[in-house]
């Protein structure tokens, strides 16, 4: 299925921090699983590789800055870093892992009670990570970007693009925020192999 860009506007972006830069905002039409997703592209216009960081959505950790994640201060990294290099940030709307807002509360009540993230999904009924990245191939080809240095510490990323068609021709590590409210959930990250935390 191939999908096309929608709608394409300009957008301010301002962080809590004070920090503020702009991004072209494209939606689209034909996405496969016919969620909203967008696309900000970022900084000066794209080079042969851009960079590109594929980001799950987080209402707690992007929007309400919950500390119990690394996903707000990964997307506020991510975003000056791919302003400064040129390219697109790929904000996919698949909370929690892919099981959803309610879900991934009800995971952290679990954690609550001794379950890392991983095992609050299982003992749920989902998979661990249920995330599935063929929008994410979609947009990039309707973008006419079928190459790309990827932004990510995930390396299950790295592999749906390319078994969807999309060259990977780099990876590039996002730093480690550690705090004290995260610190288990990233060993966690570690712990069952879906993180290569070390840069």
């Amino acid at each position: 299925m191939k999908a096309a860009v929608r709608t394409e506007l300009t957008l301010p972006l301002r962080f809590p921090d004070g920090w503020s830069t702009t991004a072209r905002v494209m939606s689209f039409d034909g996405l496969a699983d016919g969620r909203e997703h967008l696309a900000l592209r970022l900084g000066p216009a794209a080079r042969r590789e851009p960079l590109v960081r594929v980001h799950s959505e987080c209402l707690t950790g992007d929007v309400l800055g919950s500390a119990r994640c690394d996903c707000g201060p990964q997307l506020r990294e991510s975003v000056e870093r791919i302003a400064d290099a040129g390219g697109y940030l790929l904000y996919l709307r698949q909370e929690g892992r892919g099981i959803g807002l309610y879900a991934k509360l009800d995971a952290y009540a679990l954690q609550d009670e001794g379950l890392d993230t991983y095992e609050a999904n299982l003992a749920l009924g989902y998979a661990e990570d249920e995330r599935d990245y063929t929008v994410a191939a979609q947009m990039l080809e309707a973008l006419g970007e079928p190459r790309i240095a990827l932004l990510t510490n995930n390396p299950d990323k790295a592999g749906q693009l390319t078994s969807l068609g999309i060259e990977v021709t780099r990876l590039v590590p996002t730093a480690i925020h550690l705090s004290a409210s995260n610190a288990g959930y990233l060993a966690a990250k570690v712990r069952h192999g879906h993180r290569a935390l070390s840069q």
